[in-house]
């Protein structure tokens, strides 16, 4: 019966982060989208919008650059020691990284496969263009409109996946605490996860209303990233119950690896490079940036 008594609150605690975690993750992804609609009904400058919301990704990255070398780098490679001392495996060949590179290796393939597809419909349209200019008619507005819709078609496919590797990862998080024994432990995931993953919507909101998707399409991303760390809890608990076997421990390893991979290639090839490129307000930017990494640095300390 003690025993009984006693999960009971864990049980409680596990179920009420599961729903705080949910909905604070949806209040801070919706905020950025209320705010920009708010601007844009007020009649702001489509300018001065989108500079705020440019300076604003600026803490985004920095945000997503913590978030990748000092979360997910070391929990993987932690994973992944794990994994194989339990095995008894000594490994003489690199393979966490080598996992790591595979993750990177699927976002640049997929990309360039996408790219390669723009650019084969591109010379048909650069033919037909030509075939319009010989005869007098003048093209240039709906060349505009074809450049602008492949580059947001590629900005999306980034986009999706960047959502899909944090969501991968925050479904992890989420099972770390719901198999947790120790409630204080879990109390001090819970909290830290709480202002990491509203944090990390809020960024993740703006860096997806940056790539010009679609209300509907940006909503559905964020309620994916907001389910995953709740849904990594209900799974925790359900485990709980059941004895992990090696082989779900080096399946869990893989995918977090490959995961990280893709993140890594996001933040390195297209997240910061996006936010530091443009010549303007080079100092505030980088003041945004070490802002963002420092937030996401001091909240990893209370998982200390």
């Amino acid at each position: 019966m003690q025993s009984t008594s006693s999960s009971v609150p864990e049980m409680e605690i596990k179920l009420g982060s599961l729903l705080v975690l949910l909905a604070t993750t949806l209040l801070c992804g919706f905020v950025p989208l209320w705010i920009i609609r708010g601007a844009g009904r007020r009649s702001v400058d489509s300018v001065t919008l989108y500079k705020t919301v440019n300076l604003a990704s600026c803490f985004g990255g920095g945000v997503f650059l913590a978030t990748c070398l000092l979360d997910l780098l070391p929990v993987y490679f932690a994973s992944m020691n794990e994994t194989f001392n339990n095995l008894g495996i000594t490994l003489h060949f690199p393979l966490p990284e080598f996992i790591l590179a595979m993750g990177l290796f699927i976002v640049l393939v997929m990309e360039q496969i996408i790219l390669a597809l723009q650019d084969q419909s591109g010379d048909s349209s650069e033919e037909r263009q030509a075939l319009l200019i010989d005869s007098g008619l003048q093209t240039h507005n709906k060349d505009i409109g074809v450049q602008l819709a492949d580059f947001t078609s590629h900005s999306a496919v980034r986009a999706f996946i960047l959502v899909f590797s944090l969501s991968l990862h925050s479904a992890f998080e989420g099972l770390e605490v719901g198999l947790q024994q120790d409630t204080d432990h879990v109390l001090e995931i819970c909290l830290a996860l709480l202002l990491h993953k509203g944090i990390l919507a809020f960024s993740l909101a703006l860096k997806l209303a940056q790539n010009q998707l679609r209300r509907t399409v940006i909503v559905g991303c964020l309620m994916f990233f907001s389910v995953m760390c709740p849904l990594g809890i209900g799974l925790g608990l359900i485990l709980t119950e059941i004895k992990a076997t090696a082989q779900h421990q080096v399946a869990r390893s893989t995918l977090e690896g490959l995961a990280t991979g893709n993140f890594v290639y996001l933040t390195f090839m297209d997240i910061l490079p996006h936010e530091l490129n443009s010549p303007k307000n080079r100092i505030l930017k980088v003041a945004l940036l070490l802002t963002g990494f420092a937030v996401v640095t001091g909240i990893l300390f209370l998982k200390l």
